[in-house]
């Protein structure tokens, strides 16, 4: 199914090489008077009184007295603590943040022939279905000259290899001839940690938990979330002149888990609906080839807020859904149709 019909000329979802973004984030920091240190954050020891700082302990690379793949153990004291380590951010366990469910996401990028590379160029598929993941999508996204082939699942982690032979296969005709130019996997959270704040420490991006249902993104909620985390920080220390406490670091979460809760919780229960059973993922697919699901999606995709302001729209979509869903349940389901 097509589903990008109701995007406007100004409209597009991004797709982003990491390699990429994150040193254009990291060398833009340094432009605007950001100290980087190339090196590896291994724990902190926290404060004992609410004045004194937290020591941070991590390895130099970029010391030339060291072993250059061990560093230099040393220490660094800073009065606030953000932690955007990723999933299995050291950070959280330190302050003993507590865990969260979370998928496993495997993916190939691959250099595919130009002729085949030209049709993606504009264009990302999603793939749904038991052979390629049991409860989440399997996908093949542009990246600039090459692509990414990969799936997800959070009940099945050890069959991840067979879920990617799946996308394999569904998308062959489209990624013959293609030469594997790495592999990647990663943890993708499944709800945001117990506890995101202790004392004078924080949590944002995957480190907190950041990651939407449904859909699996999280690289805007990262960037959005430390934007909001530091702006919190620049009010509450009245420019500089007060330390910062745990009760202005919540001020951040309130005010991120006002703005995205509502989506989190929608897309929450998208994905327990549609994603459990080939039966609900056709009726999916059906929904999907409506204009105003696709309104709706888009709209909510890209504006980061839950969309849907049309009760008739609403609950002619509801009929659908439900009509769907019993069609798909009762009946024997479609044959799946050959990639051209």
């Amino acid at each position: 199914v097509q589903i990008g019909q109701t995007l406007k000329d100004e409209e597009f979802i991004g797709m982003v090489r990491r390699e990429v973004l994150d040193s254009y984030l990291r060398n833009r920091a340094a432009e605007n008077g950001c100290k980087l240190i190339n090196g590896l954050f291994m724990s902190m020891t926290l404060p004992k009184t609410k004045d004194e700082p937290y020591v941070l302990t991590y390895n130099d690379f970029e010391d030339g007295d060291g072993n250059a793949r061990k560093g230099v153990k040393k220490t660094l004291e800073v009065d606030v603590v953000i932690g955007g380590d990723g999933a299995n951010s050291r950070v959280a366990k330190e302050i003993e943040a507590g865990d969260y469910e979370y998928a496993i996401a495997f993916q190939e990028r691959m250099r595919i022939p130009e002729n085949k590379m030209e049709y993606y160029k504009e264009r990302a598929e999603m793939y749904v279905g038991e052979d390629v993941s049991p409860d989440f999508y399997a996908w093949v996204f542009p990246k600039c000259d090459h692509v990414a082939v990969g799936t997800g699942t959070v009940v099945d982690k050890k069959g991840i290899q067979m879920y990617q032979q799946g996308i394999r296969d569904r998308a062959r005709n489209r990624i013959d001839g293609g030469e594997i130019l790495r592999v990647e996997a990663h943890p993708i959270p499944e709800h945001p940690r117990p506890w995101r704040v202790k004392g004078r420490a924080t949590l944002i991006g995957d480190a907190a938990g950041y990651v939407t249902k449904c859909s699996g993104e999280g690289i805007y909620f990262a960037a959005k979330s430390g934007r909001m985390c530091a702006q919190s920080i620049i009010e509450r220390t009245e420019g500089g002149t007060r330390q910062v406490d745990e009760r202005d670091l919540y001020d951040y979460i309130n005010k991120f888990d006002a703005k995205y809760g509502p989506t989190y919780i929608v897309l929450d229960a998208l994905q327990k609906l549609f994603y459990t059973t080939d039966a609900a993922r056709e009726s999916f697919v059906d929904l999907c080839e409506e204009r105003y699901v696709q309104q709706v999606t888009f709209d909510s995709y890209l504006y980061k807020t839950v969309q849907g302001n049309n009760p008739v729209g609403d609950v002619a979509l509801l009929g659908k859904t439900l009509s769907s869903l019993a069609k798909n349940n009762l009946s024997k389901p479609a044959p799946m149709r050959e990639l051209v």
